[in-house]
């Protein structure tokens, strides 16, 4: 297995990305950030209980976010049909982007091995990055 990006770090600049996302507009973070701060979850796997419960609890509190001027994205290594299709079944009313490649994942340090019933494999950590007005990072949730 091949060693990963380290997290970023509080103060520094967040890495820039573009992805595809449930809405059918590509969204970036300069984008996300230019109006306010942004939440950036990272979730392993559309559709799956954990995910699902961490996306669904983001979206029962997406007014209070928004009232805060904040928005939120989930970011994960699925297609963007699987992400398109777990947005709509949940009513999700942020987007959710697909990073297929787990290019994003990588440069933010949550692409990592991982071991589930004894097997080893690379996938995404569960992570929370906020993210100040101007790219800055301001906090990470590691593990969520």
């Amino acid at each position: 297995m091949r060693e990963t990006t380290q997290l970023p770090k509080p103060g520094r600049r967040a890495p820039a990305f573009r992805l595809p996302s449930s809405t059918g507009q590509a969204i970036s973070l300069s984008e996300l950030t230019e109006r306010g701060p942004a939440v950036l979850f990272f979730y392993p796997r559309a559709d799956t209980p954990g995910c699902t419960k961490e996306a669904c609890g983001f979206r029962d509190d997406t007014r209070a976010f928004r009232a805060l001027g904040v928005s939120v994205v989930g970011i994960s290594p699925d297609p963007l049909p699987a992400v398109t299709k777990f947005a709509k079944k949940f009513s999700l009313d942020y987007p959710l982007l697909a990073d297929e490649d787990h290019a994003v994942a990588d440069r933010y340090g949550v692409w990592r091995e991982k071991n589930m019933y004894g097997r080893t494999y690379m996938g995404v950590a569960r992570t929370t990055v906020i993210v100040a007005t101007g790219g800055k990072v301001l906090h990470v949730f590691d593990p969520v």
